[in-house]
């Protein structure tokens, strides 16, 4: 189908000239084009004459496009007045943090809201262990719910793993959890549940 191909190559030249202010351009380039069916528009040897209105109401194809919001961590709404959770976040260094977060939020939203140095390589979907915490209080880490076994198939492969370990994006504070104390371990170990998928 060389008409359809070169009619498809030409549009944009003859589109730019009409819009130029061109309204029936001699196009000295162009030996013959045809329609998208198939028919001639011009074939008038190395002088063509392009009829613009017909051309115009050739149907062409036309792409669309599309885009998908981006994913946003470390997202945080402020806390309403009386409804403030406090977190304690003890990093790397040794440092502590101490914020007043919202019901809801969880540790890793809280940490990178707050430049903190904790990964979340996955994003937030229980996939890896980047986000490795451990708990202070062992009385405040049993009021937390049982991790379930997705995330404990992940805290197996996380760094100094200790019996209150907990994975940051798992960890949705709540009026029990406030005064929670965390400390971020020294490393962390990259590997992501895609890492033991069939080869």
């Amino acid at each position: 189908m060389v008409g359809r191909h070169c009619l498809r190559r030409s549009v944009p030249i003859i589109q730019a000239l009409y819009q130029g202010g061109i309204q029936a351009p001699t196009i000295r380039s162009f030996a013959t084009l045809h329609y998208l069916d198939g028919r001639k528009c011009i074939n008038h040897g190395n002088s063509s004459i392009i009829d613009m209105a017909r051309f115009q109401q050739t149907s062409l194809p036309t792409r669309h496009f599309s885009s998908t919001s981006i994913a946003a961590h470390g997202h945080l709404t402020p806390p309403k007045p009386g409804e403030e959770i406090r977190v304690t976040v003890i990093d790397k260094e040794g440092e502590e943090h101490t914020y007043e977060v919202s019901k809801g939020d969880n540790l890793l939203d809280i940490a990178q809201a707050n430049d903190l140095d904790m990964e979340g390589a996955c994003g937030g979907s229980c996939a890896c262990s980047t986000c490795h915490i451990i708990v202070e209080d062992m009385d405040m880490y049993e009021r937390m719910p049982e991790p379930d076994d997705e995330e404990n198939d992940m805290l197996d492969l996380a760094f100094g793993l200790t019996e209150t370990s907990r994975l940051g994006c798992q960890v949705k504070m709540t009026p029990e959890l406030n005064g929670l104390r965390v400390k971020l371990p020294t490393m962390t170990r990259n590997l992501q549940q895609s890492d033991f998928g069939k080869k």
